[in-house]
């Protein structure tokens, strides 16, 4: 995460469902819900104007922070937050079992 954004706070806006990240006056969000016992991401959305700035990753590297400091297990809905998942396959210990298999590498013929 780029440390211009580690200080900033994640607002968890449960009334919406949604963990925030405000950058520069611009909100991005991550829409979540409760499934199955665990704490379902559903989708993420970073303005426009803060695009390619790290903001969407600082989002997820902060809610999956949040997540385990909740002692949760997590559904990754959210294709933004699968492809972080396989790229840093360290915070895949808090996927719920049901849906490790998305992270399993393809079996060889």
């Amino acid at each position: 995460m780029k440390p211009e954004l580690q200080d900033l706070p994640l607002i968890d806006n449960s009334g919406s469902h949604r963990f925030e990240l405000t950058v520069s006056h611009s909100t991005a969000f991550m829409e979540y819900g409760d499934r199955e016992g665990a704490l379902a991401l559903f989708h993420t959305e970073v303005p426009g104007q803060l695009e390619g700035q790290g903001v969407g990753t600082a989002l997820v590297e902060k809610v999956l922070a949040e997540i385990e400091r909740r002692q949760r297990q997590l559904i990754p809905l959210c294709p933004f937050v699968t492809s972080y998942l396989k790229r840093h396959p360290q915070w895949q210990r808090l996927v719920a079992p049901a849906y490790q298999r998305w992270f399993q590498p393809a079996p060889q013929p």
